[in-house]
């Protein structure tokens, strides 16, 4: 079975741990707001980099490699590898977490352009988008599982 988080049960635990509404997505969702600020920064980080260490060690999560290879990111050239790598390190030294996004919504020029964009946001708002992006793995993450 697909994590539907990265490297974080404890989401879909608390879920299942709460009456249901009977909207998985909703009561997952749930659970992601009401954590803490610190559990849900742990989310976020547990997210790897685009196209970074983890994808070249191929110790991605079985999720995570195909959603990456879903956008071409198993496919760039050396010069979107160097743009890639010094984005991810921009955007780590200035947020201290992976700078993530639903890499299904969109390609390599798109993810480009949103990290470079992003890097302009306050922490807060930052924050916020990565709970976002969050969401939307996990909605397509279930949608593949019906």
């Amino acid at each position: 079975m697909t994590a539907l988080f990265e490297h974080s049960p404890w989401v879909e635990a608390r879920a299942d741990a709460r009456p249901s509404t009977g909207d998985r997505y909703a009561d997952l969702m749930a659970v992601l707001h009401a954590a803490t600020p610190d559990e849900q920064l742990a989310l976020i980080r547990a997210h790897p980099e685009l196209a970074g260490k983890a994808a070249i060690d191929r110790t991605l999560t079985e999720a995570s490699t195909a959603e990456q290879a879903s956008a071409g990111l198993d496919r760039l050239t050396p010069l979107e590898y160097a743009e890639f790598h010094r984005l991810n390190a921009l955007y780590r030294e200035r947020f201290d977490f992976p700078f993530i996004i639903c890499v299904r919504l969109t390609d390599k020029a798109g993810i480009l352009a949103a990290m470079d964009r992003r890097l302009a946001n306050d922490r807060e708002t930052e924050v916020a988008t990565a709970l976002e992006q969050i969401g939307e793995i996990v909605r397509l993450r279930l949608e593949d599982m019906t």
